[in-house]
């Protein structure tokens, strides 16, 4: 079918009005093979098979924007849980794994690198551990290093003697890198259900039971879909809004899934998912707050905006899946706080509490996400935090997830600035009433009865 002036046109409005991109191109490469005894054997092996594998990544992406006409925000890699392959090592110090990764991704033009990861929602073997304990130092000494542990699944309950690990790491990284806005913390994501395939950071990681090498492409779009919503009138029932974002979403995915497909075949690499999640960035009009108010609720974290957000989530979801046979990752809506305008205003202006957020991830892609919060927070309210979003996850069966920036030396009511697609994070209050014994008591929250699916 011949493509029409007006798509044309269509396409040209939702790039340069409406903000439209692809957010991450990301190669997911296999590690398995670089495992060694040797920690500076296997840092080498480890560069030379990132370098080797996505030489080309960077060149094809450009030249993908300049043919379609599409800009590609971040090009990004994943790789293996870094835990996975440490364990052939007896070096306490994984640090030097992470310096290698990070100078892989400069050496290839790579904004960021995932999988400075562990996977311990049941236990927690001696690698995993080990790589647990660098990870403050790891984001303090890397610039595009990223790391994430999952800590709970639907399977396995809720290993509660990693939340209180990760609840020291977060602190830690925090405190590492003082220096520019506890940004550490910023590139270190805590999971429950973690998926495998996502191509978006922090928690990009390349999945055991992928290939050697993979395309994930996370398409991106609030602004074009806060745009076609605005057509629509103030009489408009939600039947037609969430026709309205199906509409919308189905034109955003299949951008990202045709780039996805030729980026594939000029790397030579398997075709992987597209991640049609809603990703908003600082700039004016890409926001997922706006769409929520847009769709009616008068200020983002307002009374219905939980409700707005799960009708935009399941419509997107819909919408996504009839332009994609492989639609993956984590595909929905993203709220992460500090990158997104609208989000940072509603928190300013006391219409978005932390608890608020919370109940929006009962509905919505992931979890609580880069949220920053006064430095004095103790670490028992930290891994109750955590620990609460992981129970979201495990009893509702979906990926949630902790992104939190203890805002070493401020206090609430103070920002963060981090600049780029992370934004500024105003810091936001919290409830310090945790207590001492909670998160101190370790063991396993057991699996919920909805596990046994056999």
């Amino acid at each position: 079918m011949a493509i029409t002036p007006e798509e044309v046109a269509e396409t040209h409005n939702m790039v340069f009005q409406q903000n439209l991109d692809l957010r991450t191109i990301t190669m997911g490469i296999s590690l398995f093979g670089c495992a060694d005894e040797s920690m500076s054997r296997m840092c080498d092996k480890v560069y030379e098979h990132i370098t080797h594998t996505a030489q080309n990544l960077v060149p094809v992406a450009e030249a993908l924007e300049r043919e379609y006409g599409i800009p590609i925000a971040n090009k990004r890699i994943s790789v293996t849980p870094v835990a996975h392959i440490a364990a052939a090592c007896p070096d306490e110090d994984l640090t030097p794994l992470a310096r290698t990764m990070n100078r892989a991704a400069e050496a290839l033009g790579i904004d960021f690198m995932g999988g400075f990861s562990a996977l311990v929602q049941k236990g927690m073997g001696n690698a995993d551990r080990r790589l647990i304990n660098c990870i403050p130092e790891a984001l303090a000494t890397t610039e595009r290093v990223c790391s994430s542990v999952n800590v709970a699944s639907v399977r396995a309950g809720i290993n509660m003697d990693a939340v209180l690990l990760m609840a020291h790491a977060i602190q830690d990284a925090a405190k590492a890198t003082t220096n520019i806005d506890c940004y550490g913390a910023a590139k270190l994501v805590v999971f429950s259900n973690m998926v495998e395939d996502s191509p978006f950071m922090a928690g990009a990681i390349h999945g055991s039971g992928e290939c050697d090498a993979v395309i994930n492409v996370g398409v991106s779009g609030p602004g074009v879909m806060a745009a076609a919503l605005a057509e629509l009138s103030e009489s408009a029932d939600l039947m037609e809004v969430a026709e309205r974002i199906k509409q919308t979403a189905f034109k955003i995915t299949r951008a990202g899934e045709l780039m996805s497909r030729e980026a594939a075949r000029r790397l030579s690499a398997q075709k992987g998912i597209v991640d049609l999640s809603l990703a908003p960035t600082p700039a004016a009009g890409d926001s997922v707050a706006r769409i929520l108010e847009i769709i009616g609720v008068g200020e983002c974290g307002g009374p219905g905006t939980t409700c707005a957000l799960a009708l935009l989530n399941d419509a997107v979801k819909k919408g996504g899946v009839m332009a994609s046979s492989s639609v993956g990752g984590l595909s929905g809506a993203f709220i992460p706080v500090s990158e997104d305008a609208g989000m940072i205003r509603a928190t300013q202006d006391g219409a978005l509490s932390l608890e608020k957020l919370e109940a929006m991830t009962c509905v919505c892609s992931v979890g609580l996400d880069m949220i920053a919060v006064p430095g004095n927070t103790s670490v028992e309210t930290i891994a109750g935090i955590i620990a609460d979003e992981m129970a979201i996850g495990v009893i509702n069966g979906k990926t949630t997830a902790v992104r939190l920036i203890p805002a070493i030396g401020h206090k609430e009511g103070d920002v963060l600035e981090f600049g780029g697609l992370f934004g500024s994070a105003p810091v936001m209050p919290v409830n310090q009433f945790a207590g001492t014994i909670f998160a101190h008591r370790g063991g396993r929250f057991p699996a919920p009865l909805n596990s046994l699916r056999n």
